[in-house]
């Protein structure tokens, strides 16, 4: 319970985790698309605003160039009267005059007697000659001067409602002339971007400090519009967009961490394990003595595979052997199996050829048309002769013993003694025993425990060994854990062989050979004695 809880908490905190990166990441993707939104918006209002001061420059020239080119004496009651008529038909010009050396001499709007006697300074002149005055001061609207520029002798000054016709729109915009002579950009009006002249008397567009612009020039106009905003008006006024992306980052997040939990669980599933320890060597070997009831000496072993999980949890060798079956991998299994034998054992075999080692074979691995190459090539790098190998096979292959008596035949052939395992639970008949053709079988041991308690099955017991007498195989008993089952079976005419924890349980090689090397010894102190 302890741990499912620890599981369940971790799998909470995880997802939290998973949740507050994905709220994150679409924190920065959303701020990134507000950018680009706005960046947009800034270049298209840029534009617009742009077109719209052509207008305005095209108009003002043409009101200056009729001044210059008037008939009438200079400030005279008809150059006057001309000059109010072309403010008359003018949209963006609110009022005009003539102007020598810097001192205004007439205009369309103000008396004489009103006119400042103040030489005026230029503050910036065009490329094409026009001046620009930011500070008149009979001309003022509110706080803010109205913009003037002259030509030749002439001069206009500009609605202060330019910026209407401009148009209202949701960011800061300035306009930017520069000075021919020092090359200096210099703001003339509307909202001050403080961003710095290169920036906003150049064509371009990006992000200074915390505000994003754009800026765009006309050469027609001789002027630059910069339309910029604030990241915090940006972020404000894409705050929809900004929620949707962080909603939609925190869901994806959680999804992105359930993906990778079935990831992990299918890399942690008990297949992917089993296919890692295989690759890696990692499954074990141990070896159950295989003992003679006559002599009660040590004849054989059988290897067995063991495995314990990367949850250093034990599986027992049924659970992962049928899945490599059912999985298609269990002759990788046999393989490993055979290569750790012949290295556990191959020496000893080469020096005691009575001895014989026993190895489970799968179905796959009769059906396999690679497995007798293989295994003939780990023999002889080995040095070990067929004979000393026995191979099992269980009963449910034997259910298909067509397809696996070919196979069969070929390992007899070779010197090898092949044997059903498992004997008698539940397939195996005497109509194919002979056709299969083995050496030997081993008796399950659902038989020996029922020895001594009376159950049903052990009738069956007198019979499988009669027919083993008729058909010359030898018997191998699994399960002998009791002196009363090894009496047993130790009575039959003919000399059986046995296995189980009577006589010792499945130990590593090493133990193995001491067992064995012990055993020997017993075996030749008597003989001295006598």
């Amino acid at each position: 319970m302890r741990t499912i809880k620890k599981r369940l908490a971790v799998s909470v905190v995880l997802t939290l985790v998973a949740a507050a990166g994905g709220v994150g990441t679409g924190y920065l993707l959303g701020r990134a698309i507000s950018f680009r939104i706005t960046a947009h918006r800034l270049q298209q209002d840029a534009t617009r605003i742009l077109t719209r001061l052509d207008s305005i420059s095209n108009e003002s020239h043409s009101v200056l160039a009729a001044m210059n080119a008037s008939k009438y004496p200079f400030c005279s009651e008809a150059n006057v009267a001309e000059i109010r008529k072309l403010i008359l038909h003018s949209e963006f010009v609110k009022d005009a005059g003539r102007v020598r050396d810097g001192r205004i001499e007439c205009t369309a709007s103000l008396p004489r007697q009103d006119l400042p006697d103040t030489h005026f300074k230029v503050d910036l002149t065009q490329e094409d000659g026009t001046k620009i005055f930011r500070q008149l001061p009979m001309y003022v609207n509110g706080s803010q001067s109205m913009l003037a520029s002259q030509q030749g002798d002439s001069f206009v000054v500009f609605s202060p409602y330019l910026r209407d016709f401009l148009g209202a729109i949701s960011m800061h915009y300035a306009v930017t002339l520069t000075d021919s002579a020092s090359r200096k950009a210099s703001e003339v009006g509307w909202d001050r971007s403080a961003l710095g002249g290169a920036i906003t008397g150049n064509d371009g567009q990006g992000r200074v400090g915390d505000v994003l612009y754009s800026t765009r020039c006309s050469s027609r106009a001789q002027a630059c519009i910069t339309a910029f905003e604030p990241i915090s008006e940006a972020i404000g006024a894409n705050r929809s967009l900004l929620i949707g992306y962080l909603a939609l980052g925190g869901v994806a997040g959680i999804c992105f961490k359930f993906f990778l939990s079935l990831i992990y669980r299918r890399n942690r599933s008990i297949e992917q394990q089993l296919r890692r320890a295989i690759r890696k060597d990692k499954l074990r070997l141990v070896y159950q003595p295989i003992v003679d009831l006559t002599s009660r000496r040590i004849v054989g072993a059988e290897a067995l595979a063991r495995w314990t999980n990367e949850d250093n949890v034990a599986v027992a060798p049924n659970v992962f052997v049928r899945l490599a079956e059912e999985r298609h991998f269990v002759g990788a299994i046999t393989e490993l199996v055979l290569r750790h034998a012949m290295r556990d054992f191959g020496a000893m075999l080469r020096g005691k050829p009575s001895f014989r080692l026993s190895i489970n074979l799968a179905a796959a691995d009769l059906a396999d048309p690679a497995f007798l190459p293989r295994l003939s090539v780990l023999l002889e790098q080995a040095g070990v002769f067929a004979q000393s190998l026995a191979l099992e096979i269980t009963e449910s292959n034997t259910a298909r013993y067509r397809a696996a008596m070919d196979t069969i035949v070929s390992l007899r052939q070779r010197g090898h003694s092949v044997q059903i395992d498992d004997f008698g639970t539940g397939y195996s008949s005497l109509s194919y025993l002979h056709d299969l053709s083995v050496d030997a079988i081993k008796i399950d041991q659902s038989f020996t425990r029922a020895i001594g308690t009376g159950a049903v099955i052990l009738a069956i017991l007198p019979p499988i060994l009669a027919m083993a007498e008729a058909l010359n195989l030898q018997v191998v008993v699994e399960g002998v854990e009791t002196e009363q089952q090894a009496d047993y079976f130790a009575g039959s005419h003919r000399p059986v062989l046995a296995q189980g924890w009577f006589f010792g349980r499945p130990v590593p090689a090493a133990e193995f050979h001491r067992l064995l090397a012990e055993d020997q010894q017993n075996a030749v102190v008597p003989a001295h004695a006598s």
